[in-house]
């Protein structure tokens, strides 16, 4: 209970401190956009760092060389909340996350979001996720990586649920490569001891990155199972 205390604390004098960070950063990509993708990264990197440190979270990385030289799509299980704080830390790349559009509405919190590349789907209208889809590949265009779980919400079985196909549209629309990524040990850190925090070793497994240009039509209309295939090879290899 402690823990969650501190970090409740922490994020609350963070956020504070955030108002006039918002302006210097509004400035700062006046002058460079790429200067304030950078900034912006670091300053919520060290922010989740810091939750990361006080929650007791130690994590253990492999196939950190199958991570590309330019931009990409991150797939990975979605089983926790910290999914987010240790792939956004761990993968040190500029990139942002697809959300559900109910997170834009989170004062501060979203103007982070908006900062850090973050986009906003709808998953109840189709036509608003296709934009966002689209919008996610010109991103990947133009150096930016993108991080998705399609399973569209986090599992509290463990066990992953079928990945939305509609997800593998924005690899297919930018360069085509995919890093599937594998997390185990999240959820037990928040969601299985809430309202404890339990610290623990989390692990983050970037499996062998998949171009999508080197696939068939027919082997692409099934790229999200395919994907997910891979990601539980990872996650079986983990627990054999």
């Amino acid at each position: 209970m402690i823990r969650l205390i501190l970090i409740a604390i922490f994020l609350f004098f963070f956020f504070l401190i955030s108002i006039p960070l918002f302006l210097i950063e509004w400035l700062l990509g006046k002058i460079s956009m790429n200067a304030r993708h950078r900034s912006s990264r670091f300053i919520v990197a060290s922010a989740f760092r810091m939750c990361m440190l006080i929650a007791g979270v130690k994590v253990e990385v492999t196939g950190k060389e199958n991570i590309p030289e330019g931009a990409c799509l991150f797939v990975a299980n979605h089983n926790g909340f910290f999914d987010i704080l240790v792939s956004y830390v761990v993968t040190k790349k500029v990139m942002g996350f697809i959300s559900k559009k109910e997170i834009k509405k989170v004062p501060l919190l979203n103007i982070w979001m908006y900062y850090v590349n973050c986009l906003f789907i709808d998953r109840e209208n189709i036509r608003e996720g296709l934009k966002t889809i689209l919008k996610a590949a010109e991103c990947i265009k133009s150096g930016i990586s993108i991080f998705v779980f399609p399973e569209g919400t986090r599992s509290k079985t463990g066990k992953m649920a079928p990945f939305k196909e509609g997800s593998m549209k924005m690899a297919e629309k930018s360069n085509g490569i995919i890093v599937p990524v594998a997390l185990t040990g999240t959820a037990e850190i928040l969601e299985k001891s809430f309202p404890r925090i339990k610290s623990g070793t989390v692990t983050i497994d970037y499996g062998t990155p998949i171009n999508t240009n080197e696939m068939s039509r027919e082997e692409k209309k099934f790229l999200g199972a395919y994907t997910q295939q891979k990601i539980q090879e990872m996650l079986d290899k983990r627990v054999s």
